[in-house]
């Protein structure tokens, strides 16, 4: 009897919603960070010129990819070879490595429990977990912006597109995905340390990201139905999604303003200097009972999400 891939992402999704990752055991997404820095370490190097080093960008890509999907195939043959219910219990197991439904969701209730009761240094050490800009001088809107910002764009990375590559290539397409994607937030950068080695990361997710990224748009944009304007979720998403700087990450930002109906963007600090960005949405700055609404959307979305995958488990070729 094969695998319904489906039913595997829907028991993953389910399960990861409810015992998140736990805390005590190390993610299988720090063994491919560590394997990215120690190849950066030994590839990036000052003395290296630019096309050098992008070649051996590109090569630390194709490396990880490659230990990606003969990792993925060996973990489903393991699957194959045993009986059926062990077999599925181990794929469901490894697709939960790959998801972060519950996860974000308890991060972001970490950022806005403290925020809600206006205890803004806790808050700011919480959003400080999630996202790369200074926080030191945060207040209500900046966390709360920051934690909507990181919500949305969080959803496609760590929900999404996930399931989407799994249903898409199998077990071998979702670790490859989660490569790219941790090479992408720890290289694929344009300080100039990492602009030439990290280019190859940073197309490479975009690619990985262009079809889950609309899908996670449209899931958040539906979710207005129930918690505030699908119509505003879907107008401002298709005017402001290519204001933002990612060719994906404007996706889910823009319908997440929209649903809201704020003002996502706008000019953040990074290591001390001023970053201007493009304002994605109309309305007021976010408030912390704007955040708490963007967590229902979330919830919204995914149980979208969850439905859609439910649908192409019945549809499956039996």
């Amino acid at each position: 009897m094969g695998f319904n891939l489906f039913w595997i992402v829907a028991g993953a999704l389910q399960l990861e919603a409810i015992i998140y990752w736990p805390r005590a055991l190390p993610h299988p997404v720090m063994w491919v960070g560590r394997f990215i820095s120690a190849l950066e370490r030994r590839w990036n190097k000052p003395v290296f010129s630019e096309r050098h080093k992008k070649l051996l960008g590109i090569l630390t890509v194709l490396l990880l990819v490659l230990v990606a999907v003969f990792a993925g195939l060996g973990i489903h043959w393991v699957a194959t070879v045993l009986p059926w219910p062990l077999g599925m219990a181990v794929l469901v197991m490894a697709c939960v490595c790959g998801l972060a439904l519950g996860s974000l969701w308890q991060h972001v209730r970490a950022i806005q429990r403290p925020l809600s009761d206006r205890r803004l240094t806790a808050a700011r050490n919480a959003v400080g977990m999630i996202v790369g800009r200074d926080t030191a001088s945060m207040d209500e809107t900046d966390i709360a912006t920051a934690a909507i910002e990181s919500l949305a764009e969080s959803f496609n990375d760590g929900v999404v597109a996930p399931v989407f590559w799994f249903v898409v290539a199998g077990l071998p397409g979702l670790i490859a995905y989660k490569a790219v994607n941790t090479a992408d937030s720890m290289i694929g950068h344009m300080e100039p340390r990492w602009r030439a080695f990290g280019w190859a990361a940073a197309k490479t997710d975009d690619v990985m990201n262009l079809i889950p990224a609309r899908l996670a748009g449209a899931l958040l944009a539906l979710a207005g139905l129930a918690t505030g304007s699908a119509t505003k979720g879907w107008r401002i998403m298709f005017r402001d999604a290519r204001k933002h700087a990612s060719p994906n990450a404007g996706w889910t930002e823009a319908a997440m303003a929209g649903v809201l109906g704020v003002r996502l963007g706008g000019t953040v600090r990074y290591d001390g200097l001023e970053n201007a960005r493009p304002v994605l949405g109309e309305g007021p700055v976010p408030m912390a009972s704007d955040l708490k609404r963007a967590m229902s959307v979330y919830l919204w979305a995914c149980l979208g999400l969850f439905v859609i995958v439910l649908g192409g488990g019945f549809l499956w070729p039996q």
